[in-house]
């Protein structure tokens, strides 16, 4: 990512390459997979990376585009589905969960032609009033209050939402289409983002709040799945 000249006359260089670090994701585990043939299966993904992702900028809301590595990591994850059974396929309205949902399914015979749901319950988190701002200079500035807003479980940023919230609206889309899975045997692909997947492993994997908000998910390349029982 370039990074603002101004910075490295305002903080020594080993100061940006430690904030740079942390704010790189570290902790990412392998994704469960439940996939039992005799249940409805859910494969659930995160877009690939953004402009956003990239840059360190908060994004939220915004409708940042997948970069040239984005568009690679999905299509490491279509090769992964290619031969899955998908009868319904169900991204955010926004642009980069519906790319990487358009490259995800493309060697899925079964399933490339199908109509992808818009669902915005399952949109990234509001980031409100920080919403294009720079995590990187907030990490520099004050890493305590970055900390609180990215993964306070009830924190809101100012005009934006908490973990707490993205969840609430997560479950209500879960509640919706999981009978549906069960009441016509289909398989649902779910494209989303870094904090709507979190209510949905939170959902699935029984996770607490705090774990919840520690959980980090790869930016596409891998799906999580699991079966609707």
């Amino acid at each position: 990512m370039p990074i603002d000249s101004a910075l490295f006359d305002k903080y020594p260089k080993e100061k940006i390459e430690e904030a740079l670090h942390l704010l790189t994701y570290k902790n990412v585990q392998p994704l469960p997979k439940d996939e039992n043939p005799d249940f409805p299966i859910m494969y659930v993904f995160r877009h690939g990376q953004t402009t956003d992702n990239a840059d360190f900028i908060f994004s939220g809301w915004r409708d940042s585009d997948l970069t040239e590595k984005g568009i690679q990591q999905a299509e490491v994850l279509s090769d992964k589905l290619k031969d899955k059974k998908i009868h319904m396929l169900v991204a955010s309205d926004q642009i980069r969960a519906i790319k990487t949902m358009q490259i995800a399914i493309s060697k899925n015979e079964m399933a490339r032609n199908l109509e992808i749901i818009k669902d915005p319950r399952i949109k990234e988190r509001s980031y409100g009033d920080l919403q294009g701002q720079s995590k990187l200079l907030m990490q520099l500035e004050d890493p305590e209050l970055l900390l609180k807003y990215r993964r306070g479980y009830t924190n809101m940023p100012p005009n934006g939402e908490s973990l707490e919230m993205v969840v609430k609206r997560v479950y209500d889309f879960l509640q919706e289409i999981m009978p549906k899975m069960v009441s016509f045997k289909m398989n649902v692909a779910v494209s989303c983002h870094g904090n709507s997947i979190r209510g949905i492993r939170k959902y699935f994997e029984k996770l607490t709040d705090k774990q919840t908000e520690d959980i980090e998910t790869p930016l596409g390349q891998d799906y999580a799945a699991y079966s609707i029982k």
